[in-house]
């Protein structure tokens, strides 16, 4: 790839992202616009820019290398993170927006009025910022030591730097702006070259995939993976109810202007990533005719155009290509810094605007270094986890919240410390240790389909054993969540009590 060309589009995105941001500062006065741009944002604004933080590095590249490597195993993995939100819609979005609260651990306070049910969902919300973050600060430090032969830290340095800077001056405004545009950007950018990539693959005789791939790769829980139709299983679980788990997914919702509008949100969502999501399985399946020496690597989308088309076209191709990436890396980390950055704000320092932008330092500082640090993964599969500690934790705290008013704090509280610390045990031998073999390793690598059920069994049996822990309040509470907002009812932004 011309070195040029590379560097002039990375360029490009990163002063679209800081101009865009900056039209945005100028609408953020309040701490409300900082934290939920003062719900006011549109369904389409909303669902754009929902598509362009949920679409991260492991949506841009990953994707396309698994099925690379694995095959049609690896579409549940597109299936599942858009399937999620037809869960999301279903169980979650329109009681959610309407509990009022900012962040997640607002709304588990709110509920179940405990204190310490807040401050562990707020350390869950970290921690899965933080684990979301790492790999796309790693994936930006290999992209750009790949098109300009720069250290690795640095790509990670420059992408954490861009997002401080836009989430520290205008909150959520300014980056509901960045994200939006960077949705329609990635979709451009891997739909442009792909017209390309089949036109040059139809000129080529339309080769297909060789008898062994056809017999293999080809089918379902036929990769060689171990224990393979049980990891498929646990990816779905964890992908279909991780998504509603998700900090930064779920704190858009609190930027509609009502419920409604949150469902509305959710629908245009499930339109955008279901385009986007099919174009990375053929950018697999060509790379696994043409470029199967890169079997799950994340540079197969970088590597295709200059492979298949060549010249300056396939330069300017991979240049755009590259624009893509570094638009997901932004964009992803900007929706998990704000989520970040509004517990740290709230729970851990003095609330405010000022607050939430030292916080915003610190939620880019720490994943950044553990991205330096830790071991090298597919940002797929290390984002999978980051799904499956969601699905864990916050997807039985949200559902039986939500619709069962019996939950006790002291049973959210088991729920949340024995499920989200299985999965976090889980995904940290994951990636510090390893790579672990048999049905130790398949049970670590996806550990959802066990921890799961567990989080939601104690959650259930500890509320059942502590009937006298019910919030005094529940009555009152689940009438706000589920009734119409169309109905006279007084919503104001509900505030913690220790503020």
């Amino acid at each position: 790839m011309n070195t040029a060309y590379g560097v002039t589009a990375v360029v490009l995105v990163v002063l679209a992202a800081v101009l865009i941001g900056a039209f945005g500062i100028r609408l953020s006065r309040t701490t409300s616009d900082f934290y939920v741009a003062s719900r006011t944002v549109s369904p389409l604004w909303n669902a754009s820019a929902i598509g362009g933080e949920y679409l991260s590095a492991a949506s841009f590249l990953g994707i396309a290398g698994l099925i690379l490597a694995y095959g049609a195993d690896m579409l549940w993995l597109p299936v599942g993170w858009t399937g999620g939100y037809l869960v999301l819609l279903v169980l979650v979005s329109a009681p959610l927006r309407r509990s009022g609260a900012y962040t997640l651990p607002d709304f588990a306070e709110a509920r179940l009025e405990s204190m310490a049910v807040r401050r562990m969902a707020g350390v869950l919300v970290v921690l899965i910022g933080w684990l979301y973050l790492m790999p796309q600060f790693q994936s930006a430090g290999l992209v750009l030591a790949a098109i300009t032969g720069a250290p690795e830290w640095a790509g990670g340095l420059l992408v954490a730097a861009v997002v401080a800077v836009n989430v520290m001056s205008g909150g959520m405004r300014s980056i509901t702006f960045v994200q939006a545009f960077q949705y329609w950007l990635k979709l451009t950018a891997l739909a442009v070259p792909l017209v390309f990539l089949l036109l040059a693959w139809r000129a080529g005789g339309a080769p297909g995939l060789s008898a062994g791939d056809a017999a293999t790769w080809a089918l379902p829980l036929s990769s060689g993976k171990e224990y393979g139709l049980y990891s498929t299983y646990s990816l779905i679980l964890a992908t279909f109810l991780g998504t509603m788990g998700l900090p930064h997914v779920l704190v858009r919702f609190y930027t509609n202007p009502e419920g409604r509008a949150a469902r509305r949100t959710t629908l245009v969502v499930l339109s955008l990533l279901g385009a986007f999501y099919l174009l990375p399985a053929i950018y697999g399946a060509l790379g696994r005719i043409y470029v199967p020496e890169l079997s799950g690597s994340d540079m197969v989308v970088l590597t295709l155009p200059g492979r298949l088309v060549g010249g300056v076209s396939g330069d300017l191709l991979t240049a755009l290509v590259t624009a893509g990436a570094f638009a997901a890396f932004l964009s992803t980390s900007s929706g998990l810094t704000v989520s970040v950055a509004g517990v740290i704000g709230q729970d851990i320092l003095r609330g405010g605007v000022r607050s939430f932008r030292v916080a915003a330092l610190l939620a880019v500082t720490a994943p950044l270094a553990l991205a330096a640090s830790a071991r090298s993964l597919p940002v797929a599969d290390v984002v999978g986890l980051a799904f499956a500690v969601a699905a864990s934790s916050f997807c039985p705290l949200l559902v039986l919240g939500i619709w069962w008013r019996r939950l006790t704090s002291t049973g959210a509280m088991a729920g949340l410390v024995v499920g989200g610390g299985l999965a976090c045990g889980a995904v940290l031998t994951t990636i510090a240790g390893g790579p672990y073999t048999g049905l130790a390793g398949a049970l670590l690598a996806q550990p959802a389909a066990w921890t799961v059920p567990v989080a939601f069994a104690v959650m259930v049996v500890v509320s059942l054993l502590t009937p006298g822990r019910i919030p005094a309040g529940v009555a009152r509470t689940m009438v706000r969540l589920h009734t119409p907002e169309t109905l006279d009812l007084d919503r104001g932004d509900w505030r913690p009590r220790s503020s």
